[in-house]
């Protein structure tokens, strides 16, 4: 598809680099750029920097980096194209009419189609919410649930009668083919072919995106003998699980005054919590947290707390929710509520006071962790102490930070009633075994391979386009071979008719993402290579020359050994002869 590029300016000219990239990442001035923890790989001290004058973002750990493009490219999983359209939308530019082919427009046709008809789905079932049929409903909530109707209102709850294909034949009246209701998991096709509501006689909860569109559904079962007894919508184009935060459209202010995010596992926990006032919550959708959700989350803080059940599997749930989290750059703690309860039980006895009160005596998640580990075993016996330790050291080799892996060295060995050093010792194996090289996706492994001239070139076309972009386009592709950024300066060589200015935006757009990286890793040094582009055009101009300097002499050399003419002599040392005055004035 193509977009006019007036239009790819203006988003590019609106989309301020610094507060697109602080929806996920906590900035910090840092003289003349920013500073934080990179979102692309799990860090402790911040490596990744953004440039809101130049437009660039880098990360010196991982060298992942590009313009404010990229970065929602790579961030969101996303085309050049609908990363535009996020930018766009987000600073309130109207998108113009593409040029696309009609396979595009029908994708982005379909996508519209399935989060209107979800609007009008939730619209519905909220009509038979406040029906008189669903007294009873309406009563679960108020007396099961103790829910208020202002809270049953502002999380949009509904209610699908037991019919048939009530919903189905609503969506059809309103003109959606039954094709999309298909699509939409809405409705469900039978082995005999006939179509029926996916959701029946249940209680009915809307899940939003952040920005609030509803996407899907979670249906809560309202008889004891139905199954499942939650039912959720299918993975749709509009629709993933492990990319979707219940609730995050709610609270989505609070987590970034609070400066943290309490993850519960149910829709009613996450009810009452939110009920409670000004908590940060959200919920996972019936699925284990995900690195997806994870990243989503560190948009908006970077502390977490899990408040998981209280039984053994949702305490095996935040054993590895802590540890993924911890691996996005989080700091970790974990409630463990009394006597068994969830979210919902706990503030339905105790209330907001009480369960705040747990919330300051959380747990760190290593400590936590150690408390797991040390259930049920004797300590003092020799094999229950190397249990919890061979289990223990597991955990400790992945704990980025050497500060923080001495000090739980210091809580295990007093645990465990072992020498502080011994285990300290077994720590540091443990995490030199572990390390290995980063992902080929996530380094740029030919930077090393880069000239002086080619750095200077590179870091030229960003900081000083106006003076390089000249200088660039007197080298021929001859004096570009072999070159590790040999793609990058020969795009940058034969722009034409853009303003020097707009350099840097344009190689930004076409580049692919790893020749993005490279160039915004040269951008991102805070001072000039050694070579300025018109001393690296002329060194990279000499080594073309001794390159055929060589060539010559090993022609010369074949004719001198009877494989050619004296004529082909003559004309060879005169070459070596214009080559030699080339090359004699620049000392190397």
């Amino acid at each position: 598809m193509k977009f006019p590029q007036t239009f790819i300016d203006e988003v590019r000219s609106a989309a301020d680099i610094v507060v697109v990239i602080s929806d996920y990442v906590s900035l910090r001035k840092a003289g003349a750029s920013y500073k934080g923890l990179c979102p692309f790989h799990g860090e402790k001290s911040p490596s990744f920097t953004v440039n809101r004058d130049r437009g660039f973002f880098h990360c010196f750990g991982c060298g992942v980096g590009g313009d404010v493009f990229k970065f929602i490219e790579l961030k969101e999983q996303l085309g050049f194209g609908d990363a535009l359209r996020q930018l766009a939308q987000r600073f309130g530019i109207p998108i113009p009419e593409l040029e696309t082919s009609e396979g595009g427009r029908d994708e982005a046709a379909q996508r519209e189609s399935l989060l209107k008809v979800h609007e009008v789905a939730n619209a519905w079932f909220r009509e038979q919410l406040a029906s008189p049929p669903a007294a009873r409903i309406r009563e679960y909530l108020r007396d099961k649930r103790r829910l208020t109707d202002d809270t049953v209102a502002r999380l949009q709850l509904g209610y699908a009668p037991p019919g048939r294909d009530n919903l189905r034949q609503h969506l059809l009246k309103a003109g959606f083919p039954a094709s999309l209701l298909q699509t939409s998991g809405l409705v469900s096709r039978r082995d005999d072919g006939s179509e029926v509501d996916r959701f029946r006689n249940r209680l009915m909860v809307p899940i939003a995106r952040d920005t609030g569109s509803v996407i899907a559904f979670g249906g809560r079962a309202l008889e004891a003998d139905q199954v499942p007894k939650y039912l959720n919508s299918p993975e749709t184009p509009i629709y993933t699980k492990g990319r979707t935060l219940y609730g995050l459209n709610l609270t989505k202010g609070d987590i970034r005054k609070r400066g943290f995010t309490i993850i519960v596992e149910g829709y009613f926990d996450y009810a009452q919590v939110f009920q409670a006032g000004g908590l940060p919550v959200v919920a996972t959708c019936g699925t284990a947290l995900t690195n997806a959700q994870a990243q989503q989350l560190r948009r908006f803080a970077p502390k977490a707390v899990l408040c998981y059940d209280a039984d053994n599997a949702g305490q095996n749930a935040a054993e590895r929710s802590s540890e993924l989290l911890v691996g996005e750059g989080f700091d970790v703690n974990v409630v463990r509520l009394p006597g068994g309860d969830d979210p919902d039980t706990f503030i339905q006895k105790e209330g907001r006071d009480g369960f705040v009160q747990q919330l300051k005596t959380s747990r760190p998640y290593l400590d936590f962790l150690l408390d797991r580990a040390a259930a049920g075993l004797d300590l003092s016996r020799d094999e229950p102490r190397r249990e919890f330790l061979s289990r223990m050291l597991a955990v400790a080799a992945r704990i980025p930070d050497p500060a923080a892996r001495d000090q739980f060295a210091d809580k295990l060995a007093h645990r465990a009633r072992i020498t502080e050093g011994v285990v300290r010792a077994e720590i540091r194996k443990a995490a030199a075994a572990r390390k290995t090289e980063l992902p080929a996706d996530r380094v740029p492994t030919l930077m090393g391979q880069l000239r002086p001239a080619e750095k200077g070139l590179l870091w030229g076309l960003v900081h000083d386009p106006a003076h390089t972009v000249p200088w660039l386009q007197s080298l021929q592709d001859t004096d570009l071979e072999g070159l590790t950024s040999a793609p990058i300066l020969r795009l940058a060589r034969d722009l034409h008719g853009v303003a020097p200015t707009e350099v840097p935006n344009v190689l930004m757009e076409r580049l692919s993402t790893r020749e993005a990286q490279w160039l915004a890793a040269i951008a991102s040094e805070s001072s000039a290579p050694v070579l300025d582009a018109g001393s690296s055009v002329t060194s990279l101009q000499r080594l073309t020359h001794e390159r055929e300097l060589s060539a010559v002499q090993r022609a010369i050399d074949a004719v001198q050994a009877g494989r050619g003419t004296p004529a082909d002599l003559d004309r060879l040392l005169q070459r070596k002869l214009a080559l030699g005055r080339l090359l004699k004035p620049e000392e190397r």
